[in-house]
Formats: structure tokens, sequence, C-alpha cells
């Protein structure tokens, strides 16, 4: 079927892309085959130590698939079999990369886990996934025994920062680690191997595995906004097939002559395939950055290894153009950047754009779509306030919010997005009726997002169902508010969220403000200026200002944070007071 957002692909963009019948772990022997003496992965630690001297290490893609295929053959060799679930839970590190690919060589499933998580969020993972085996960085390893016992698990393997570096990197940045408070000592102990030994010992030989493109390859927890997280199950063909529509999309990427920036943890669906899997479909540079914070960390790898593709979230493009220093940086080698998680202001896309010479356009995506569905094109016409539009061979419509009937591409009327295509997702792992609710009897993903589009089929999420405000009894959408305050000249970071007041019933919104460096304004300044461009019942009762926002690690505002301190606030003032006892004569 023809769709207007066609009319708008650049030229190489195809509106339907041919799919290889093949697992994710063939990406990696392909680029190796093609790209044996390519750098595959760059660790750069160095501006991370502060910069005094250079300590880092590069892999080959013909080493980093050796070890690879030493590391799937260790795990097999410890009793990991085709369908069993290994937890990660690592920053970005080469160990990642070996990790996830070995475990897709022999068949097993991945279970990205956040390294910032508590015992209690780790447990719930490990226990819902049915993870026997997990790698884990050492320095996280008092979290895991703190609730391994209460686990399944069967074989912790652990690894340091270190462990694939060469000489003198390696000695250099165990020096320095063992002097950190943070450093863990992990004891040797029944079924506790280390990352180092297995690799060391183990030859590359890969166990005969029969492996399909239908078999589940992640399971990637969703965010819990609605409870506790669950687990999308994403296959193969499903991770294969998205990797390829970002590729189509990045018209003017260079197959085995990228650098990527590889910022964004790869434990985040959105990082794990725009970054990582990307990178190593395209036999692309992966400059691995363990933690981008704070921003000059960024800027300095991208002046110093000239990354030319920056997959990031909008806190880090408004951390560079915002930098007292930017323009004693020269970031003019990057020539693309696709930014996810978060609304983009244009604003923000056109100074990124002047600063770096490169193009930054805004894309949407969900856990539950590997993640990406659509994207502003790169080189063509990207809109304010618009996710883009649907990648090749991804269907997207949006359903009345009432009847749930089809509504016209073009209409005025906004709608719930619905998208269908071969990056959506197995289902939920263990959690029948929630796939049911999710994905309907003809595929379709109902998204949750509230949406509209234009007649040239650009889409434009109004906001998420979920964060509806109902204030004075008027529907009030978190962003439109948000965009006013970003229009505010002392603005630099604004989120709007609805709090339910104690005896209305009601919504009462409230606007939290991370004022630009430099710049104080006021809350009756922020109202004054909201009055002139919202309906008087959007504009924020109370203002919050804030030096940060509460955030996912990949730049997400956490909205249901900001709610519960409100809560608590709340609870707090309507607690009895204790009596004042009088004072002794």
């Amino acid at each position: 079927m023809e769709q207007p957002w066609f009319t708008n692909y650049e030229p190489s963009v195809p509106q339907t892309l041919g799919y290889p019948n093949h697992t994710l772990d063939v990406f990696l022997s392909e680029s190796a085959r093609k790209y044996p003496f390519n750098t595959a992965s760059n660790f750069v630690l160095s501006y991370l130590l502060g910069g005094r001297y250079t300590v880092g290490g590069k892999l080959t893609y013909r080493r980093l698939n050796e070890l690879v295929d030493r590391f799937a053959n260790a795990l097999y060799q410890l009793g990991v079999r085709k369908g069993d679930r290994v937890a990660l839970m690592l920053p970005n590190t080469p160990q990642f990369v070996i990790a996830f690919f070995a475990t897709m060589k022999i068949g097993a499933v991945v279970v990205n886990n956040n390294p910032t998580y508590t015992a209690r969020e780790l447990k719930h993972q490990l226990e819902d996934s049915g993870a026997e085996t997990i790698i884990i960085l050492n320095l996280f390893w008092p979290r895991l025994h703190e609730i391994q016992a209460e686990t399944s698990l069967k074989r912790v393997i652990v690894t340091h920062v270190f462990d694939t570096l060469g000489f003198p990197s390696n000695l250099l940045v165990k020096a320095k680690q063992r002097k950190d408070a943070a450093w863990v000592d992990v004891p040797p102990g029944p079924n506790v191997f280390f990352f180092k030994d297995l690799i060391d010992s183990h030859p590359p030989t890969l166990p005969n595995v029969t492996l399909s493109p239908d078999d589940t390859a992640l399971f990637q927890y969703t965010g819990g906004t609605t409870g506790l997280p669950k687990a999308a199950m994403l296959s193969h063909r499903n991770l294969v097939a998205n990797t390829l529509q970002v590729s189509s999309w990045l018209t003017t990427g260079q197959l085995g002559g990228e650098k990527l920036m590889a910022a964004i943890p790869f434990f985040h669906v959105y990082g794990m395939t725009v970054g990582m899997i990307y990178a190593i479909s395209t036999g692309a540079e992966i400059v691995i950055v363990p933690n981008p914070r704070p921003i000059d960390n960024v800027m300095n790898i991208i002046q110093k290894e000239r990354c030319t593709v920056f997959p990031g979230v909008p806190a880090m493009y408004i951390g560079i153009i915002n930098h007292p220093k930017v323009a004693e940086y020269d970031l003019k080698s990057v020539k693309a950047c696709i930014s996810g998680s978060a609304p983009l202001p244009m604003e923000v896309q056109e100074k990124f754009g002047q600063i770096t010479g490169g193009r930054l356009v805004e894309g949407f995506g969900m856990t539950e779509a590997s993640p990406v569905t659509h994207c502003n094109p790169v080189y063509g016409q990207r809109k304010n306030g618009s996710i883009g539009i649907p990648l090749p061979d991804t269907e997207a419509k949006i359903i009345d919010l009432e009847t749930g009937a089809d509504l016209p591409i073009g209409g005025e009327k906004e709608g719930e997005l619905c998208v269908r295509g071969p990056q959506v997702m197995q289902g939920y792992w263990n959690q029948p009726e929630e796939t049911r609710n999710t994905i309907d009897a003809d595929g379709w993903l109902h998204t949750g997002d509230i949406c509209k589009t234009d007649a040239q089929g650009y889409f434009y999420i109004v906001d998420r169902k979920k964060d509806m405000i109902i204030a004075s009894g008027f529907k009030v959408l978190p962003r439109d508010v948000e965009e006013v305050l970003f229009m505010h000249p002392q603005v630099l970071e604004a989120v709007v969220v609805g709090i339910r007041h104690p005896t209305r019933g009601d919504d009462t919104v409230k606007a939290y403000v991370v004022p630009k460096p430099g710049e104080q304004p006021n809350a009756n300044e922020i109202r004054e200026f909201c009055k002139q461009h919202l309906a008087p019942y959007k504009v924020p009762r109370d203002v919050e200002f804030r030096a940060e926002l509460p955030k996912t690690m990949v730049g997400k505002v956490l909205r249901r944070v900001l709610v519960e301190e409100e809560k608590q606030k709340m609870a707090a003032k309507s607690a009895p007071q204790p009596a004042e006892q009088a004072t002794p004569a």
C-alpha cells in the first residue's frame, strides 16, 4: 500500500528491505571475515582517568570474534544450553560485546540488567527471567551477593574493567582502580568463575548448536512505569530486521569505515541496537565509553577519536551545545546523530548542526519494537516536534482513543499510535494477558502514546496516555506545557507532571525547571510566560527549580519519581504531629 510518507524517504532509502535468514551472531562473523584487521572495539578510558596519559585498548574484528568464540565455548562447557537465560550486569565494555555475542552463538538468551539496579530490583529480574548464569563487573558484586541465595543462579562470572586491555594499560587501570574506595575483591568460591580465566583456558571452538532466526535472543525489561518491569522477548529476526532498518536510514554510512560513539549504555535496547549491533553489522569501529559523564568526556573523545556517528539522547546534545567551552572542541568529524528516548527541541538540532556540521534528527522507538519504528530523514526534511516517518517495512496508524477505529493520516484528531513490522516483539515473557493487551490479533503493537499526523505522514507524539493530567476537568498533555517552557530563554530543561490534589480529586499542573547556567528565573516569571502561550488551565500552578532532573541512564526523565516525591510530601504534611509537651515549671 502506497503511504504518504514514502514521498519523504531519501532517494537511497527503499520502501522495503530484504532480510537475511540468519541469527544475530552472523553480523559479527561476517564483519570478521570482511574486515579482519579493522578495529572493532576501541575501549577509551584515558579521558575518564584525567587525560594525563593514554589508557585504552583496541580489538580487531578477527580478535573480537576469536574472543567471542572462546567465551561461547566456555559458557557451553560450564553447562549453558540453548534457551537458557544469561544475565549481563555490565557497563559499556568490550566484555559486554563479547558476552552478548557469545550468548547468541550458543542459542542462549541475554537478559540485560541496569548496573545501577538495587539488590531488590536485580532480584526481581533474575527471579522473573529464570537466569542461571550472570556475568558481572566486580564492582557490582556486593549487590548480587546480597540476594544471590534467593535466586536460581548456578554460575557467577566476574570480570574487571581491565580484563581485555593489553600491557601496560591493564596494569595502569588495575593500579588506579585498586586505590578506589569502590574496589571489590571477589573471593573465589563454588560456581564463581573469572572472565579472563575462562577466555584464556578455552579454545575458539564453537559447540554444535542449531540456531534459528525465530529463536528468542533477548529478554529486554521495560521501565516498569505501570507496575513491575516485564520482559519483552525479542527474537534474532526482530533484532536483525531493526538493525538493517536503521542501517538503511543512515544513508551516508560507509561499510567498514565509520567510527561510532558508544556513549549510551548497551544494556538499554537503544544503545544495544543503534549502537553496538548496528556498528558490528557495518564493520564500524565502536568507540566504547563506559561513562559519558561529565559531558566533557564525550566532547574529548569525539575530538580525539574523530567519531562520525553519534547516537545519543537529548540530555547529551543539550549539554554539548550549552557547554561554556564548546567552541574549544573540534567536533566536525560528526556526520549523523539519531536522538531517542525523549523529545528533542528543534533549536537543539539546529544548534548542534551548526557546531558539528553534522545532522541531528529525532527518532522514536520502544523496547517492544527492538526499538526503532520512526525517524526524521537524516538529510531530508525534518519537522519540529515530529518523531518523523516510519522506517522501511514499518506500518503505522493512529486509532480513536474511545472507539479504537482507525483515524485518517493527516486528520486533526489525535489517537493512540499503533505499529506493525518485522521488529515487533514476540510478546512478554510469562505474561500472556499483557501480551494480548499490547499486540492485537492482527499484529498491531499498541504503544500507549497519544499521537497525531500531518498530511505528509509525519507523526507527532502528543503524550503518553498514562501521563495525561486532568486539571479542573480539562485534559492537559504535559508536552504542550513543556514545549512552551523550552521556549523560555532561561530554561535549560523542563518536565511537567500532574500532582493529585488532596481534596479536589483532580490534578495540579506542576513544572520542574532546570535553569540555564548563570540564569536565575523565578516562578512568577515562568508562570507569566506560560500565560502568554497557554490556556489558563494549562499554566503550571507550581514551579520548582532544580539543579537536575531524575533520569534513566539514557536520559529519559523519570516522571514517576517526581510524582512519588510529591506523594511523600503530602503524606508527611497530613501525618498527625506529636503533641507538644509542657515545659516543666
